[in-house]
């Protein structure tokens, strides 16, 4: 082999680990973010409400408009309003991922197939009506089966405080939190199941959820 194709090489074989490099920095976990967590609100009576978002800075996207937080009139079938009369079901963020976690190791691992069955069962135990649910699956299923199989792991209600601590006017009597954690597998393995408490909606109520894929 002659000295030229040797430097080649070289250069070649350089080139190729940066780039494998540079993309191992991009996936890593504080570049992951929190994708459509939408926030549902079911006071006891219509009542005004101020909801603000702990870590603003850390925002990507926001709707309806996010100023020093939304201000608007709830109704107990979950129907909000702005100052505009504008109505809407939910408030939607994104929002960088802090956390930092790159793997799944306590969770559930599921076939493609089960994914639907999977979501139906654990979400009704975390807390969601069939209606949230369902609004749930319909964004995230889609892209749960991309891969024969995935990782699932819901976080902690303190987990998702210190990733976006979430701040309302009026304190609820049932606060339900759903981060899910996911990331796709091309095989199955075995990971200590995650246990998840049933939990029990009462009184003025506010749900959230939302997700991230772990790359």
């Amino acid at each position: 082999m002659s000295r030229g194709l040797k430097i080649f090489l070289v250069i070649i074989l350089v080139v190729l680990v940066v780039a494998a490099i540079i993309k191992l920095v991009q996936n890593d976990g504080f570049e992951v973010t929190e994708d459509k967590p939408v926030i549902y609100l079911y006071p006891q009576k219509t009542t005004e409400l101020t909801v603000e978002l702990g870590r603003p800075e850390n925002l990507t996207a926001v709707y309806p408009e996010y100023k020093d937080g939304w201000k608007v009139t709830a109704r107990p079938d979950g129907t909000l309003t702005d100052a505009a009369c504008r109505e809407y079901y939910s408030l939607y963020y994104e929002c960088k991922n802090i956390l930092g976690h790159t793997d799944i190791t306590e969770g559930f691992v599921v076939a493609r197939e089960d994914i639907p069955a999977f979501l139906e069962e654990k979400l009704a135990i975390l807390g969601l009506t069939d209606k949230e649910a369902e609004e749930f699956i319909i964004y995230w299923l889609p892209r749960l089966q991309k891969t024969d199989y995935v990782a699932v792991r819901f976080q902690t209600l303190d987990e998702i405080e210190a990733n976006m601590p979430l701040i309302i006017s009026e304190e609820p009597d049932t606060f339900i939190r759903i981060m899910m954690e996911w990331k796709g597998l091309d095989e199955y393995f075995e990971i200590p199941e995650q246990e998840l408490k049933q939990a029990v909606r009462s009184g003025f109520t506010v749900v959230e959820w939302g997700g991230t894929e772990l790359k």
